[in-house]
């Protein structure tokens, strides 16, 4: 069967029900798909094989007073046994036409140093390497 690439819209909410392992870092809470679906300035596009959602990548498109709109590509993510058959990279090449469709100048994301094969795939699809340090705070207590 052929993978689909599609666009998930606010209501379909009920595409995520059937996951593939490792697409998702966690499981999905369905409250939270809602509101992520409902949010206009968030995007996911999935990769289905069948029902079973096979890979995903996540977008949010932004403004800021001093820069044109741009295109944060949060997650790209495949599961194990569909790896290097080409997804990864119609998921990225479908958000970025996305991101050009929303009128963004540019996209960006951020990949550790030591994905291999993450850095192939965003090279692969056009994107240049930088370097840039990427810090995290923790806001919650766990």
């Amino acid at each position: 069967m052929a993978i689909e690439i599609r666009v998930l819209g606010p209501k379909d909410k009920n595409i995520l029900r059937n996951i593939a392992p490792e697409v998702f870092d966690n499981p999905i809470d369905p409250a939270l798909t809602e509101e992520f679906l409902a949010d206009p300035r968030h995007h996911l596009v999935v990769a289905l094989d069948g029902e079973t959602v096979v890979g995903m990548a996540s977008a949010i498109d932004y403004v800021h007073p001093d820069k044109p709109v741009a295109l944060w590509i949060n997650e790209v993510g495949v599961s194990p046994a569909y790896r290097r058959q080409g997804i990864g990279q119609r998921l990225v090449q479908t958000i970025l036409a996305l991101g050009r469709e929303l009128g963004c100048e540019d996209a960006w994301l951020a990949a550790e140093a030591s994905n291999v094969a993450a850095n192939g795939l965003y090279t692969s699809a056009g994107g240049k390497p930088g370097l840039v340090v990427m810090y995290t705070f923790k806001l919650a207590n766990d």
